[in-house]
């Protein structure tokens, strides 16, 4: 009866450790915040594939730029509509955090390094992009889309 209780007590911890991990990870969609008015501006699904990480924009939430293009981007980003577009990619699990990752700004075409950290149990997303070094750029804080 002891064994049991114990073996029992063990794998609830291990589901609850489970539960934490899934709600810590940062796939899923999220709702990209602007740093600089606060205003929602669209969905981004993250997905992983090969190891790495990536994230497309699914929906833009203003319906008057649901149309709009990268005009500004570069190479194969060039005129590609911004809706369906894959502005995160490479980004690879480095402890707690993600990082290696590249990010487009559709609204320059400018393309930067870029690392995220899961932040409050997996509700917000922090998005960091920068050139040369993390402390020379600019964050967002992202919120997770429930289901």
């Amino acid at each position: 009866m002891f064994l049991k209780k114990h073996a029992l007590a063990a794998g609830l911890f291990s589901l609850c450790l489970s539960s934490v991990s899934l709600a810590a990870s940062p796939l899923g969609i999220w709702k990209t915040i602007d740093d600089s008015s606060g205003e929602a501006k669209s969905y981004v699904t993250i997905v992983e594939e090969n190891g790495k990480l990536s994230g497309k924009v699914t929906q833009i939430l203003d319906p008057a730029k649901q149309d709009s293009i990268c005009d500004q981007c570069k190479g194969d980003l060039k005129d590609q509509k911004i809706q369906g577009m894959t502005i995160l990619w490479d980004m690879e699990q480095q402890g707690s955090k993600y990082d290696d990752g590249k990010i487009v700004d559709p609204e320059s075409g400018k393309i930067y390094s870029a690392n995220m950290k899961v932040l409050e149990d997996g509700k917000k997303l922090e998005v960091r992009g920068y050139i040369g070094f993390s402390l020379i750029g600019r964050s967002q804080t992202w919120e997770r889309v429930e289901d």
